[in-house]
């Protein structure tokens, strides 16, 4: 399903994504006395880095957020400032309602997720996407809840209902190269397959591995993994797993 194709980027560093830059523009509303903290932005690279998003990317270094921290401070007028956030309303208790659609229950609400970051499962290849946001829920008459999710990167037109327990979970995490020894045989990962210029990711499940010495290009081990969708099977490195986080 081409329509659904994430877009690789190339080896040299091209820029921030658009999650990202949407999170450091709250970050300069909310923080805007640590920003230029060098520790602070070297937790904020690292986020970036072992976020699913930035999979197959070239990393991002602590320096290239410093940067976009003190150009865009330096874009703001001196004498504007940021209006606070309204807090949640009384009784809420922290808690936000989702917009309602038919089907829905009255007065149904849920959690405040808006600190987690997600990925859910299209109906229409079975691989693996990260959510830009949720639009709405319905309750089904099995008394399953789908979501209605729009994918990062892509327009409305390709919004899909999705089940909440079957297809959406948090965003896998790109595994470090010091990792290796997490990953077990038998264990469920998200793997990218390299189709031309894009990455597409799927659930799959380790068969195999074939322990090596790290060099300077970090873990040379061999996984054998059979993917969920087709049980086709293929030897990958480290670089193309992501840990999954059900």
């Amino acid at each position: 399903m081409d329509r659904l194709l994430r877009p690789r980027e190339r080896h040299a560093f091209s820029g921030f994504t658009k999650p990202e830059i949407d999170k450091m523009e709250t970050m300069l509303e909310e923080s805007e006395e640590q920003l230029l903290n060098q520790e602070f932005c070297k937790k904020i690279a690292q986020k970036f880095n072992r976020s699913s998003g930035r999979a197959g990317k070239p990393i991002v270094k602590w320096t290239e957020v410093h940067s976009w921290f003190q150009n865009r401070q330096k874009d703001i007028p001196k004498n504007m400032h940021v209006l606070p956030k309204v807090s949640p309303s009384n009784g809420t208790n922290g808690i936000s309602q989702m917009p309602k659609e038919d089907g829905s229950k009255a007065g149904e609400r849920i959690p405040d997720l808006s600190d987690l970051e997600f990925e859910a499962r299209s109906s229409k290849d079975g691989a693996w996407y990260d959510v830009d946001i949720f639009i709405g829920h319905r309750f089904l008459g099995t008394g399953e809840v789908e979501v209605r999710v729009r994918f990062v990167g892509f327009g409305a037109e390709e919004d899909e209902w999705v089940n909440v327990k079957k297809a959406v979970r948090q965003r896998s995490i790109p595994l470090d190269h010091s990792e290796c020894h997490k990953v077990k045989e038998g264990d469920l990962v998200l793997c990218f397959q390299e189709r031309r210029d894009c990455l597409i990711y799927y659930d799959a499940h380790v068969l195999e591995i074939q322990r090596r010495l790290h060099d300077i290009r970090g873990c040379r081990c061999l996984f054998l993994i059979r993917y969920d969708h087709d049980n086709t099977e293929e030897r990958v490195r480290l670089r193309r797993l992501c840990g999954v986080r059900c």
